[in-house]
């Protein structure tokens, strides 16, 4: 049977990229593989996908009984398909905190690294077969660091993922903050796109003391043109959290350039969450959070309720 290769929800860079890098190399090396996503990637994805000459990957809508599958990205049931336990899960490949909660048939191969993006630990499994990928798989690679590490700006960034990420760029010839600013610009064009889909795009649930938190994090730079949307953002906000079985959305819009987070605060909630989590102090609708850009290092683990 083909093994399908897949990340979270609201696919990203990184999600859409890495399942398409890992079903190569698994068929490269001998096992039929096929990538699938869970959702329509972001506008990032979409402008890197059509510029290394990628299609999108079908969305996977249901998971037969016993299918191989491989998962990356992610370790959360949460953001994984309905009945992810069905399946016969072969391996686990991420760069996230251990949630738990996923079980499986046998023993996997799991492998979880504090790298800034799943494409960088990918490039490492891979050994030399990495530096002999056809050029569209490299340019995926390179562009999944790009993407979680905001071109290294991110705390998240290590020595692994700026390394591999230049090796990359010099072999594809490739000018970094050229192309990055090309991707950054795709991932800030959000005008199409509705409140409530906005809130979701890039977002991951969470329960912290007790209370169900969707905490979505916008990165761009144009963050103004987010921002003009605040009120119907806000609006859409409760609709968005019954909808999906939470209790608040969080949002956090990232600037890139300026490296600061605004979180909005429209209720007690919010503002209570600001000033436990990050010692701010929200007199109004919004709060500024210099230096905090990263969802997985910064945003998650510093978050409380009470």
């Amino acid at each position: 049977m083909t093994t399908l290769v897949f990340g979270h929800k609201s696919p990203d860079t990184d999600a859409t990229g890495s399942a398409i890098i890992w079903a190569w190399y698994l068929d490269h090396t001998g096992e039929a593989a096929e990538a699938r996503v869970l959702g329509t990637p972001n506008t990032e994805a979409l402008f890197v996908l059509k510029r290394w000459g990628f299609e999108v990957p079908p969305v996977l809508s249901a998971i037969a009984e016993g299918a191989p599958v491989v998962i990356v990205d992610t370790n959360n049931p949460a953001e994984l398909p309905e009945g992810i336990a069905r399946a016969d899960i072969r391996a686990i490949i991420d760069h996230h905190k251990l949630t738990g909660g996923i079980e499986t048939k046998g023993p996997i191969e799991v492998t979880i690294r504090p790298v800034a993006s799943t494409a960088t630990l990918m490039y490492q499994l891979m050994g030399g077969h990495g530096g002999h990928a056809p050029e569209g798989i490299k340019g995926l690679i390179l562009s999944c660091i790009l993407s979680d590490t905001l071109e290294f700006r991110s705390p998240t960034t290590t020595e692994a993922d700026r390394r591999i990420a230049e090796i990359l760029a010099r072999d594809l010839e490739i000018d970094i903050p050229a192309y990055a600013a090309e991707m950054f610009a795709a991932k800030s064009d959000v005008s199409s796109f509705s409140d409530a889909e906005l809130l979701r795009m890039d977002s991951k649930e969470y329960a912290v003391d007790g209370v169900k938190l969707r905490v979505s994090v916008l990165e761009t730079t144009s963050p103004q043109a987010i921002l003009a949307r605040k009120a119907a953002l806000v609006a859409a906000m409760p609709g968005v959290a019954a909808e999906d079985g939470a209790d608040q959305v969080l949002l956090f819009v990232v600037d890139i350039l300026r490296e600061e987070a605004t979180l909005l605060t429209p209720n007690d909630l919010c503002r209570s969450i600001a000033d436990k989590s990050f010692g701010a102090a929200a007199a109004g609708d919004s709060v500024v959070l210099p230096g905090i850009m990263s969802r997985k290092k910064q945003i998650i683990p510093a978050l409380r309720v009470k």
